[in-house]
């Protein structure tokens, strides 16, 4: 009887009032102790209010039932698919969505749409997954700052190959405690990418100049962050490197050259495809024949093996004792001598052309490496004057009194 009343009614009442008549009837739907038939009846008037022209009216009804699990389910999957402003309270927090219903909304739906999907909580691996795959950038970043969000390292790791170049994404992923190695260097080559694309979209490099300068830029942050990553992390970084093309003789080089024996060992094992003990054995043998097949075998330029293998002496002979500064940062006195002997080399056969390019890259180390020693000279002079007082030398005996 009351359901009919307000069927009366509501035809012809201001938007408004409709709303909240619309609400009411939706709580006492949930709440209030009706008959079956009554239940019946205030479903059938739900059912035709969702055709309600007002987003109100409509609104009011997702309000009350966002959260119901004892809501009308042919009303929720209708107010799921509605207009964002009467849609999102459903699709954030309704219980009587599945998977299924999500992943086909999210599909068609409208960007806030999307972003209020991928807010829900305990939002499903499955979920996370389409929603990395297909989401825009805005869902993607909301998937994750969502702290409920079950995602896989494969969807976080598309999510760094499709916006990887937003900053938002990368700040947000790197804060990230269970982020593997291998997507912290995506997001650094990702990163590198941007800039190179940046600078040479203003014109202040040329575009190839700007991806050189860029390149090696994420070269020398990939050996920085090898050396911080855990032992048994290194070889899932060796692997993504070489399956992005980044496993390259001079990233290589420049980790032997900064003292990284062990990114060296694994990064010539992921390229020969030879046991890592193996490859170990052959580095370390005083018989450089079995280094040199090894080195053939993963693929490296002929060009750069005196390096490789001058290094590899400098090391036997413990060039690197009493060296400060980790293996992030390359050594000076390991690359003078490496360059020092390579030139010796060309010098003595001067048809080897193919060497210049080998000590061009061994200058730049050379530079840079003097550059960073001066550096923590000057930064570890101020660092002990700042811990001594300063006591101001006085010599003109008039003053003092």
């Amino acid at each position: 009887m009351i359901v009919r009343q307000f069927l009366q009614w509501v035809r012809h009442a201001p938007a408004g009032e409709r709303a909240e008549a619309t609400s009411a009837l939706a709580r006492a739907y949930l709440h209030s102790d009706l008959s079956t038939d009554d239940l019946a009846a205030a479903e059938g008037a739900m059912i035709m209010l969702l055709d309600d022209p007002s987003p109100l009216v409509r609104g009011a009804l997702s309000e009350v039932f966002a959260s119901a699990q004892k809501a009308p389910p042919v009303v929720v999957h209708a107010l799921a698919a509605d207009q964002p402003d009467v849609a999102l309270p459903i699709l954030s927090r309704s219980p009587l969505l599945n998977d299924e219903d999500l992943v086909d909304l999210f599909a068609t739906g409208h960007p806030d749409a999307q972003v209020a999907i991928a807010g829900r909580a305990l939002l499903s691996r499955p979920l996370a997954a389409a929603i990395a795959e297909v989401g825009s950038a805005e869902s993607c970043l909301a998937l994750l700052e969502n702290a409920d969000a079950d995602i896989a390292l494969f969807s976080i790791d598309r999510i760094v190959n499709r916006f990887g170049h937003l900053s938002a994404i990368r700040e947000t992923l790197i804060g990230r405690a269970d982020l593997p190695m291998a997507t912290r260097q995506a997001l650094l080559a990702k990163l590198s990418q941007t800039l190179a694309g940046f600078v040479s979209a203003r014109h202040w490099l040329g575009s190839e100049h700007a991806e050189y300068a860029a390149r090696e830029a994420c070269e020398k942050a990939t050996v920085a962050l090898a050396a911080e990553t855990p032992y048994d992390e290194i070889g899932e970084l060796m692997h993504h490197l070489r399956q992005s093309g980044q496993l390259t003789a001079g990233m290589i080089l420049r980790a032997l050259l900064s003292g990284n024996v062990v990114l060296f060992e694994e990064a010539l094992a992921e390229l020969s495809g030879q046991a890592l003990d193996r490859v170990t054995g052959y580095i370390h043998d005083k018989n450089i024949s079995g280094f040199r097949a090894i080195y053939a075998k993963a693929g490296l330029p002929d060009a750069a093996y005196p390096a490789f293998r001058e290094a590899i002496a400098a090391l036997r002979e413990g060039i690197l004792v009493g060296e400060t500064g980790g293996v992030s940062r390359l050594k000076r006195r390991m690359v003078e001598r490496v360059l020092e002997a390579c030139a010796a080399e060309r010098s003595q056969d001067g048809t080897r052309e193919s060497m210049a390019t080998l000590l061009a890259l061994l200058r730049r180390f050379a530079v840079e490496a003097a550059r960073e020693e001066a550096r923590m000279f000057c930064d570890d002079l101020v660092a002990n004057d700042e811990a001594m007082p300063f006591v101001p030398q006085i010599e003109d005996a008039r003053l003092v009194a």
